[in-house]
């Protein structure tokens, strides 16, 4: 399915400034084109779904800590709140727990949900956890090639994020899958 998500603007690289009036069309795990709204919606306006964003959209934020903060903490279940808090759990406190694989496999994905909420695209490990290792896989986030997040250009990865003026983030899209929305 084709998705045309028009925004402020589009940064193709981590840095310099978005290109005010452009917009990404997307055709399944992949970016179709990028370029100027009015051009892309005459292009593939009847055949794809528009999504709009009040927000500039970027490749995204690397996370080059991604071992530490998964396999180094702890993201508490919400019923353990009382018990644990609501923040990670590291150091004397996590070496008190009974911690299983199944225990940090939930833990993990938690905290895949928190990176994905802040529009990370891709991380860095290595995972030696095998629970850890699987729901960084399932999640869709990659690490990419030389630990630095990719350029978006036609025919790549439809990996991105859409910030919003106080660099919050709007949504993340993995492999052209809508995986974060803020509503």
């Amino acid at each position: 399915m084709l998705t045309l998500h028009r925004v402020r603007g589009v940064r193709t690289g981590p840095d310099g400034e978005p290109v005010p009036g452009h917009a990404v069309v997307v055709d399944g795990a992949r970016i179709a084109a990028i370029g100027p709204y009015e051009e892309l919606l005459a292009a593939y306006g009847d055949r794809a779904r528009v999504r709009e964003w009040d927000g500039v959209l970027t490749p995204g934020r690397h996370e080059p800590d991604g071992a530490a903060l998964l396999e180094g903490a702890y993201q508490p279940d919400p019923r353990e709140a009382d018990e644990l808090g609501s923040e990670p759990v590291t150091g004397a406190a996590l070496a008190a727990l009974d911690m299983t694989e199944t225990r940090w496999g939930a833990g993990a994905r938690r905290g895949l949900q928190r990176l994905l909420a802040a529009g990370t695209t891709s991380l860095t490990g290595p995972f030696t956890r095998p629970a850890v290792r699987t729901a960084v896989r399932r999640s869709g986030l990659a690490e990419p090639p030389g630990g630095r997040l990719r350029t978006l250009t036609a025919g790549g990865p439809a990996d991105f994020a859409v910030l919003a003026a106080d660099g919050g983030c709007l949504a993340t899209v993995l492999g052209g899958r809508l995986v974060y929305r803020r509503r």
